[in-house]
């Protein structure tokens, strides 16, 4: 008995020195995001925002969204994270432009898919900050009346960057 509790104690560190090895040879790939620009008729120009309080990018202002799951679709994704961030159900969801964003000095690196879906009001009204651990609040601002780019989350500043008109050029990406 006590060789076997020993060859399964060497084992399993052998099999954590080889799990680090694999691990420490696999090369570094961005992550994949979804960011939604979220409108609503009874706010005519604006999209909704909330201000990080997330360690990379704290106090940048952001669009509600997140990490693209296994086997989800980008509609799918959008829809549950405006779900789980802001508490509202969307329609018309649907694909609008996508950024890479890279800022090594912080380690950051996503391939982020920009959507847009409007508040389906049959469903909410207002948004509501359910995570406050990660957001300071949701507000509707004006696409034209943007905080500047530096007060932006990457992502979000890339957009505004390539020059897109969310209200003036719908599905047109300008990579």
């Amino acid at each position: 008995m006590l060789l076997a509790r020993r060859f399964i104690c060497q084992g399993g560190h052998q099999f954590t020195k080889m799990a680090d090895a694999v691990q420490s040879s696999t090369p570094r790939r961005p992550g994949v995001g979804i960011g939604v620009l979220v409108t609503d008729s009874t706010q005519p120009g604006c999209v909704l925002l909330g201000k990080r309080k997330s360690l990379v990018g704290k106090g940048a202002y952001q669009l509600p969204g997140g990490h693209l799951e296994f086997g989800e679709t980008w509609e799918q994704c959008a829809q549950r994270e405006v779900m789980e961030e802001a508490g509202i159900q969307l329609k018309n969801i649907h694909y609008v432009s996508v950024v890479n964003s890279i800022k090594l000095e912080e380690n950051y690196h996503y391939v982020t898919i920009i959507m847009q879906g409007e508040v389906d009001r049959a469903f909410t009204s207002e948004p509501v900050n359910m995570e406050p651990e990660k957001n300071e609040g949701w507000m509707w601002r004006l696409w034209e009346d943007f905080p500047p780019e530096e007060q932006l989350f990457l992502p979000l500043a890339n957009l505004r960057q390539q020059g897109f008109q969310l209200f003036g050029n719908r599905g047109k990406d300008l990579m």
